[in-house]
């Protein structure tokens, strides 16, 4: 072999009881399949005060590896990520958005671990990471609520919804809030993935018409197709769709993978608003910061691009895209 390529922790492992059973240099680098110039480094540059040992030489290795990362990414940029990890962006839509505006690479493992370790020292950035629980499974019968006259199955949907070729095709459902006292309505365009979130005093069928109107009547030249999961709070969906000009459609009962861009954004808001949340407490500048946040937010499947940007061609605000 003539290149130098890293060694594994087995390797190292397989050099020590080598060099144990006194092999020299060459034999253990024919015998482990890499060049000998590699054993001499290795011994040369990970032995300790009690010679050469696998656990120790694989951690020296580590922590000169990332001592180079930390040098190869100034404390400017370390300061940008966290800013970034502040706003709620994962470690993979920095390290993506790092690499395509910055031309930084910054692996999103590294990004982890740079969480971690600032966990270590007693900060607080891993709180902002997305938390992730195990779904429960549901059982006993599918169909349990009450019948919404005139529903339009999501069979007859156009088939261009599912394309996502175009602006204007939404899905929605709400989120409700402890005691099922006030809950949020929350919408989301297929394309962009925009969100638009309001939070409604009831989950009654009248307030949560009002909220999906006075969300979606700004932009109406923009709304082709609503999709809901079967709520009651959804029985208003003609007067919707009649205000709107738009056709609404109704998902198949506990199906939620047919709105799955929705209850995505469900779980995306819960961040901020975690179940048993007192939603009383939340005011009209909360509910405008969260969608600031969540439509400001670079996504991997729009090519690292923001919702604002989809949508409305709105970039960045100037602090994070600078």
């Amino acid at each position: 072999m003539s290149t130098y390529t890293q060694l594994t922790q087995e390797q190292r492992y397989q050099i020590y009881a080598l060099k144990k059973a006194d092999h020299n240099q060459s034999e253990i680098a024919d015998i482990v399949g890499v060049h000998k110039s590699t054993i001499s480094r290795e011994l040369r540059r990970n032995c300790g005060l009690r010679g050469y040992r696998p656990k120790q030489a694989h951690q020296l290795t580590s922590n000169r590896r990332q001592v180079k990362v930390y040098a190869r990414i100034s404390l400017e940029d370390w300061c940008l990520i966290d800013q970034l990890l502040r706003e709620e962006w994962s470690p993979e839509q920095i390290s993506l958005w790092l690499k395509q505006e910055k031309h930084l690479i910054v692996s999103h493992e590294w990004i982890y671990q740079h969480i971690l370790q600032d966990k270590r020292g007693g900060g607080t950035l891993y709180r902002h990471l997305r938390c992730q629980k195990q779904r429960k499974k549901r059982y006993g019968t599918y169909e349990r609520r009450g019948q919404i006259p005139n529903k339009i199955s999501i069979e007859e949907r156009p088939a261009i919804v599912e394309g996502r070729t175009r602006l204007g095709d939404w899905e929605l459902d709400t989120i409700i809030g402890k005691a099922h006292k006030q809950a949020i309505v929350s919408l989301s365009e297929r394309k962009s993935r925009l969100s638009l979130i309001a939070k409604v005093a009831t989950k009654g069928a009248e307030g949560v018409k009002e909220a999906v109107l006075a969300l979606l009547k700004p932009l109406s030249k923009h709304v082709h197709t609503i999709t809901s999961d079967n709520g009651k709070e959804f029985a208003r969906h003609e007067a919707i769709a009649e205000t709107l000009n738009a056709d609404f459609y109704f998902a198949h009962p506990y199906a939620s993978w047919e709105r799955g861009l929705n209850e995505n954004t469900n779980g995306l808001i819960r961040q901020y608003f975690p179940k048993g949340s007192d939603f009383t407490t939340i005011t009209q500048k909360d509910i405008l910061a969260v969608m600031d946040k969540l439509n400001n937010r670079p996504r991997k499947c729009l090519d690292m691009k923001t919702p604002n940007q989809v949508f409305f061609g709105i970039k960045p605000p100037v602090a994070l895209a600078s």
